[in-house]
């Protein structure tokens, strides 16, 4: 056996890949529709396009592919143009086929992963490929088989070491194909890995038309054997076509629980649709359990991104997380009463002169004038004018919000963070309402983040709004005196927004001029003109004289609310901060949706 080629692609092979992708095509459907693959003749080249590690992929976010074609000199498969091509272009026409369906596959394989949760994206790579392989070998009778089993040469070297996981996806396609044991497997098959072969390929046929429900119960199925070895993604590394086929997606939906991560999945022994028999069903079932709660946490929202090929930072996620999650709290488009088109109102009379047009005579009055008219000196012409008919648009109040980010709050970026969750509801919906927010983060001393003053960029805004300290509770008494310096008045007013807890009363203290916190809370309240909220995480019965006792920070906020005029709104549970959110954003920004 003569050893591949190695090295860059010559433009005769580029030549005949480009003219196998029309067949490729055809392998679908003579309708099937795709632009020209990326064909790459350096592994330099296939790099630049997003491609490394094996010798094709998919971009779901341009419906591309991108074929490494000196990879695949390296691994003597330059007369499978068509094959490989239509092994690309079953992941946009059958599995995944959307970044959204890859990310729900991805979501669901998590759930019965456990420990070995990063293999998810790995797991839906080969259960895809089990699906679009074997359609194209059974029924576009394209030679699948022949590219395993030239990869498991030695020349090709693909996989150096037959684990049992290998084998047994290997015995799987064997079943499938009706071929014989051996014809692709390398190692030792034993009769638990025979079965397990077995119920693998049953799935596959009957879940051909429901890929998505077959996922999670192939993952199930080839779980131990992941347990087994050691980082099974390294040494599968060249079959990973989707590993970043989502690069550049971030679908909405993802953030609830589908029904089937709610109420288990069934291990492919135990499935009625592969046995027949659903009698043990509901004992596995119940032994698996049911997810607690409906929607995600940010961690795992971001651990799904992440192994979709989303190359985000966790602050990035955190940012798309609550603006997903606040969408279906925010108040409604604004809208304003259509004006109504002036009307012309007749003033009275002027000279028509010579040169004027011919139909503005009105005769009436000229006549008026003299019996015998005299153009330019007894014609006279009508004179009009129009009211204006508009509607002022309402004038919103802008938005100062400052959020708390000490200890005693949960990270954003990990866990839901409910003053995260109403501080993004509000302001986005302030921002819709066509209001300007300025969003400040603070904990401790010198920690403490802000918007550029006034913006209605709600990037900047969710930036500061997803970041965390962590630290002290020392409210930043400087940004509430600088913003609204009586000095330098702001022409637009605005309302003054805090979320905490007691910690707030830290705003009470002097600052580092020396300069009292009430002092300074008082003038913010003047300036700003729009009145101010403290939504604060405290017992329902704050106000009663059993919290009223020395050194408590309730008598210091009871007399903020009646000597300084700030409305407190006392929240026992921070879910409860969703429904303040929502009507704070109605009662200043408009109705909700």
């Amino acid at each position: 056996m003569t050893t591949p080629r190695v090295g860059p692609a010559d433009a005769a092979l580029v030549e005949c890949w480009r003219a196998a992708w029309p067949l490729a095509l055809d392998a679908w459907s003579r309708y099937t529709r795709l632009h020209d693959p990326r064909l790459c003749a350096t592994t330099v080249a296939a790099a630049k396009e997003g491609l490394q590690g094996s010798f094709a992929m998919i971009r779901l976010l341009d419906q591309s592919v991108v074929i490494d074609l000196e990879s695949v000199r390296a691994h003597g498969l330059e007369d499978y143009g068509v094959e490989i091509m239509a092994h690309e272009i079953g992941h946009h026409v059958l599995a995944p086929g959307t970044a959204l369906d890859h990310f729900r596959l991805i979501a669901r394989i998590r759930r019965v992963l456990p420990s070995v949760e990063d293999d998810a994206a790995l797991v839906a790579n080969l259960y895809t490929d089990l699906c679009i392989n074997d359609r194209l070998q059974r029924q576009a009778n394209l030679r699948m088989a022949a590219i395993y089993r030239t990869l498991a040469r030695p020349a090709g070297a693909a996989v150096k070491e037959s684990t049992r996981l290998w084998c047994l996806y290997m015995r799987i396609y064997e079943h499938l194909w009706q071929l014989d044991k051996g014809y692709l497997v390398t190692g030792k098959i034993d009769d638990v890995l025979e079965a397990d072969a077995w119920l693998g390929a049953r799935l596959i046929r009957v879940y051909a038309s429901d890929w998505m429900t077959g996922g999670a119960r192939f993952a199930t199925l080839i779980l131990p054997y992941l347990l087994e070895g050691k980082d099974p993604a390294k040494r599968l590394r060249i079959w990973l076509d989707t590993g970043s086929a989502c690069q550049g997606c971030t679908p909405d939906g993802l953030l609830d629980h589908e029904n089937e991560e709610r109420d288990g999945v069934l291990h492919p022994l135990y499935d009625p649709a592969l046995s027949g028999d659903d009698a043990r069903a509901p004992q596995v079932l119940e032994r698996i359990g049911r997810a607690k709660g409906q929607l995600r946490e940010p961690f795992e929202f971001g651990a799904i991104l992440k192994a979709g090929g989303v190359n985000l930072s966790d602050h990035a996620i955190a940012m798309r997380y609550y603006r997903e999650r606040a969408l279906p709290h925010l108040v409604a488009f604004p809208t304003r009463p259509q004006p109504r088109a002036p009307e012309p109102e007749m003033e009275g009379l002027e000279p028509w002169e010579i040169g004027d047009p011919l139909d503005s005579i009105d005769w009436l009055g000229t006549l008026a004038l003299s019996p015998r008219p005299v153009p330019g000196v007894t014609t006279v012409r009508r004179t009009f004018s129009e009211q204006p008919s508009s509607t002022h648009a309402p004038f919103p109040l802008d938005l100062d919000l400052y959020v708390d980010s000490s200890g005693s709050m949960p990270n954003p970026q990990v866990a839901t963070s409910y003053l995260t969750l109403a501080a993004a509801i509000v302001a986005l919906s302030a921002m819709r309402a066509g209001a300007s927010v300025q969003a400040t983060l603070w904990s401790g001393v010198r920690q403490v983040i802000g918007t550029q003053g006034f913006v209605r960029d709600s990037d900047e805004v969710l930036r500061v709004l997803t970041g965390y300290f962590g630290g002290a509770t020392a409210f930043p008494i400087h940004r509430l005196r600088d913003t609204w310096d009586a000095a330098a008045p702001r022409k637009r007013a605005a309302h003054i927004l805090m979320i905490s807890d007691d910690g707030i009363t830290t705003m009470f203290d002097s600052d580092e001029q020396g300069n009292s916190g009430w002092d300074v809370g008082a003038a913010a309240l003047k300036s700003a003109g729009g009145g101010g909220t403290m939504a604060l995480n405290l017992p329902v019965l704050w106000e009663q004289e059993q919290y009223q006792c020395k050194g408590s920070p309730y008598p210091l906020l009871r007399r903020a609310r009646d000597s300084q005029g700030w409305d407190i709104h006392a929240i026992s549970d921070m879910a409860q901060l969703v429904a303040f959110a929502r009507a704070f954003s109605a009662l200043h920004y408009g109705k909700p949706r």
